[in-house]
């Protein structure tokens, strides 16, 4: 009896960036420099989009999305589109780690200088177009856009103006309620597939991180019950018939991280209580911890296991990659078990250091391995 799975998340299936076609990359600078316009900016964009959903197609996978193509980054490209949320004149040095040493990432700090709204409908061209390139495909387009707790965890309080939020519950229910209506808006617009990206729930693992969070004025031993808190508030109202995942990355920068440390601190109160259909997990290497917190996940969710890593190129072995679902399987139902690449192959414009034949091979790795396992 096949176990292959008509809605998502689907037994392979994959987080949502994808490396930059070299001509999408020139396209970019020519348009920095000046060179171009922004229309032809957009053919660019319009040209690799509709190549790699065909790409995604030939690769046997079920769901597709535009590889976040029109985006410098995963969050900041959505995050300052929301009313009364601004680039501040500070920046914040962010630490990322490889195998070959460190790598210091600068960027602007964000400020909440205002109410938070939602101003307009956040990535709705985008979307539509990814949904026209997808049609007569049977592909599903996923939309990813960060959670709300990403508008909060890179600055904490000092982030959010004292006289805009003297009360900072009001902060929190003006934030749900501005991605409550986004992703009303969104579903309006045909999007059966959403998912939040947050690095914060995986990062809160990480006693390094919670010793951070603690000096600079939040309760670290209880942040993520309000971040899970948050996803619901954004969730609360949300249409029927659109399903909705979350990834939990530990950063993801030219084949960096950032954080390390199993999910156990979060585990319980995460599966238990956070009010999507699936998690994507990564669970590529020794950083991601055991399999045990998946005890906590009830019936009904759906875990889409990282096994496979988008920081390097070398392809894993099908062999292994079964192995470790079997492994996952003493801890919840293999029927609740999907498999996807750990991260995005480029969470920003620059990429993990790999091929995109190397890219393209793990996504199919991806599909076979799901075929023998659950089809």
């Amino acid at each position: 009896m096949s176990l292959l799975r008509d809605t998502p998340p689907f037994r392979a299936d994959h987080v949502g960036s994808l490396l930059r076609p070299e001509p999408l990359l020139k396209a970019r600078a020519d348009f920095a420099a000046g060179r171009i316009k922004a229309e032809d900016l957009r053919r660019a964009e319009d040209e690799a989009i509709r190549s790699v959903v065909e790409a995604q197609r030939a690769a046997g996978l079920r769901t597709v999305t535009d590889g976040e193509f029109r985006r410098a980054a995963w969050h900041m490209d959505f995050i300052y589109r929301l009313g009364g949320v601004a680039p501040a004149d500070e920046k914040i040095n962010v630490r990322f780690r490889n195998e070959a040493g460190d790598i210091e990432f600068s960027t602007a700090a964000l400020r909440v200088h205002d109410r938070v709204r939602l101003q307009e409908t956040i990535f709705a061209d985008d979307f539509a177009f990814l949904r026209e390139a997808a049609e007569g495909t049977g592909l599903t387009p996923k939309l990813t856009i960060p959670s709300p707790n990403m508008v909060h965890y890179r600055g904490g309080p000092a982030a959010i103006d004292p006289d805009v939020y003297p009360d900072v519950e009001e902060f929190w229910s003006d934030l749900a309620a501005a991605y409550a209506e986004q992703v009303r808006r969104i579903a309006e617009l045909g999007c059966t597939y959403l998912q939040f990206d947050d690095t914060s729930l995986a990062y809160l693992n990480d006693p390094e991180q919670r010793r951070m969070i603690r000096e600079r004025g939040d309760d670290a031993e209880h942040l993520h019950l309000r971040y899970i808190q948050q996803i619901n508030g954004a969730l609360a109202n949300r249409p029927e018939g659109l399903f909705v995942t979350t990834h939990m990355c530990r950063g993801n920068f030219r084949s960096s991280w950032t954080a390390e440390g199993g999910y156990d601190f979060v585990a319980e109160a995460l599966f238990g209580e956070l009010a999507v259909d699936g998690f994507f997990l990564e669970y590529d290497d020794h950083r991601s911890g055991g399999f045990e917190p998946l005890r906590f996940v009830p019936k009904g969710k759906m875990v889409v296991l990282g096994l496979v890593t988008t920081k390097r190129g070398a392809l894993e072995s099908k062999d292994d990659l079964k192995r470790r679902i079997e492994e996952a399987s003493r801890h919840v139902p293999v029927e609740q078990l999907c498999l996807s690449p750990q991260c995005g192959f480029s969470s920003t414009v620059e990429g993990n250091v790999l091929t995109h034949d190397e890219q393209m091979a793990k996504l199919r790795l991806i599909v076979e391995t799901a075929e023998e396992v659950w089809g």
